[in-house]
């Protein structure tokens, strides 16, 4: 150990008196991984919400639901796009109340406000028009699809529990669906089974025995439609929020290779109408709160069902559509890439963003659709971050969060570094612990490359609450043509620190940095 604190102090006395700011040194494990996410672990959700949906005396849902969402607009389709494989959960709050015009289905509703309905709402039905049109922009834009059916079909409520419903889920519509589906050719990633369901429920809820036999259903008919099993779309559930002994059952009853994605929503930031949700995404110490829920859903899926992989289905942070003067702005950002670093130390396979636009948690501008930094923040994740997860540890303040993925395109690993401080700047050395070694040897980080690659995120004039994004000091704006800008990186030299200002984020790239689990 003696040596390894010399090279600490040798490192620390080189930098004494050349940078103002706190110096930190960040060891990165590079021998072995932590985790693996999936090829596309961004993922944004598309919700079914009407436009009079509304919470505390605002409604930010405009027309971005499934039913009105304007397909043709330029920017929501460049915005897809530009990550050349975005997946798209549909699905949300009202999907349990969601038929399909197709097969024996005649009458085709919208929804209507009703006291006594879920959520609010009398049921509403989905034109098969509408489908094709939803597949045009999905097929144009190489978007991944996740489908989530309705699960309420064909059972009823239990006489003396009236949140509970009993009974068989009724296939037919989806199947229809499906049949469809299959033969105009559309391409669906992923079928999903019902919306927040589970455990103690939301609106509705239904046992995990009953939910798993219902999951076995779903998987047979995806297996008869998609008879070729490397192109089979995955079965997804229960999306729904944690409950260790209804989710540890319900992945029992289901049984091996049922359950492809087991699906769970977050929203740790509480009530969107909270006055301190901008003190809580800053606050370190409460946004640790959530990771033990990600560590048990993880043992869930090693104990119970290994074949499958955690996904979180639908992430607003802030539930009843988001808080209006946080959830679209910089400062949720200190949530949102956050929770993208820490469910992929878990182990997580997919995270979706609550919404690709709605809300006030949009990554697009309900009215406008101009990005909100978060669309920038994933977008940048998406393009650099690799799906190896890399263990990454400092012994520095707690309001600097480094997470450490392999590189996606290139050798080396990239890091992603967040300042909750709104005061210090960080000075951060990444140095490699071969964790092989019990005596941590340290290695000369660079190898032979001599420019690191840094893109710095901030928010414009140093506001927080800004809705607009700078890059190493430039406004990311949409081009002329509606195109989503070029995100380039600074060059440093790799040999000094990276400097990390109060209030930002930094994805750095470090291409010399050897890292046997990457290679």
């Amino acid at each position: 150990a003696m040596e390894s604190k010399v090279v600490v102090f040798l490192v620390l006395f080189a930098f004494v008196g050349s940078i103002a700011g706190e110096q930190v040194k960040v060891e990165v494990k590079s021998v072995t991984s932590i985790g693996k996410t999936d090829d596309d672990f961004i993922c944004a959700t598309v919700d079914w919400w009407p436009e009079n949906k509304c919470d505390y005396n605002q409604c930010p849902w405009g027309k971005a639901g499934l039913f009105n969402l304007d397909l043709k607009n330029k920017i929501l389709a460049n915005a897809i796009k530009a990550f050349d494989h975005l997946r798209l959960r549909l699905g949300g709050s009202l999907q349990d109340q969601v038929i399909y015009k197709v097969g024996s289905v005649k009458k085709c509703p919208h929804f209507k406000k009703r006291e006594d309905g879920l959520f609010g709402f009398s049921r509403g039905c989905l034109p098969m028009q509408r489908w094709d049109e939803l597949n045009k922009l999905f097929n144009d834009t190489g978007a991944k699809v996740t489908f989530g059916f309705n699960a309420l079909i064909g059972r009823k409520k239990a006489e003396n529990d009236t949140s509970l419903w009993v009974g068989d889920w009724n296939a037919q519509n989806a199947r229809d669906f499906m049949k469809y589906t299959v033969s105009k050719g559309y391409k669906i990633d992923s079928y999903e089974l019902g919306n927040e369901l589970c455990g103690s429920g939301v609106s509705a809820r239904v046992e995990a025995e009953q939910y798993g036999k219902d999951m076995i259903a779903l998987k047979g008919i995806v297996k008869e439609f998609y008879p070729n099993a490397t192109t089979q779309p995955q079965v997804l559930g229960p999306a729904g929020f944690y409950d260790e002994k209804w989710f540890n059952t319900f992945l029992q009853v289901s049984g091996p290779g049922v359950v492809d994605g087991l699906t769970h929503h977050i929203y740790n930031l509480g009530a969107g109408v909270d006055s301190t949700l901008i003190n809580k995404v800053q606050d370190p110490y409460f946004l640790d709160q959530i990771a033990q829920t990600y560590k048990d859903i993880s043992t869930s899926v090693k104990l119970f069902g290994p074949w499958s992989g955690a996904w979180v289905g639908e992430a607003g942070g802030a539930y009843n559509s988001g808080g209006k003067d946080v959830s679209h702005t910089f400062a949720n950002g200190f949530w949102y890439l956050d929770q993208l670093g820490m469910t992929s130390t878990f182990n997580h396979k997919v995270y979706c963003r609550q919404a690709l636009i709605g809300g006030n948690y949009g990554l697009l501008n309900t009215t406008t659709f101009i990005p909100n930094p978060d669309y920038y923040g994933a977008l940048l994740w998406h393009r650099i971050m690799g799906k190896t997860v890399l263990s990454a540890n400092h012994n520095g303040s707690p309001y600097l969060r480094v997470y450490s993925h392999c590189s996606k395109k290139t050798e080396g690993i990239t890091v992603l570094l967040i300042n909750m401080s709104n005061s210090t700047t960080f000075e951060v050395s990444v140095v490699n612990d071969l964790n092989l070694y019990p005596e941590s040897v340290e290695m000369d980080l660079q190898g032979d490359a001599l420019q690191r690659e840094e893109y710095h995120l901030t928010p414009k004039d140093g506001n927080i609450q800004s809705d607009v994004l700078l890059l190493n000091g430039t406004p990311l704006k949409l081009t002329e043509s509606s195109d989503i800008p070029a995100m380039n990186p600074e060059l440093v030299d790799a040999t000094l620190p990276i400097t990390v200002k109060p209030d930002s984020f930094v994805f750095a790239t470090l291409k010399g940095f050897k890292a046997p689990a990457c290679a």
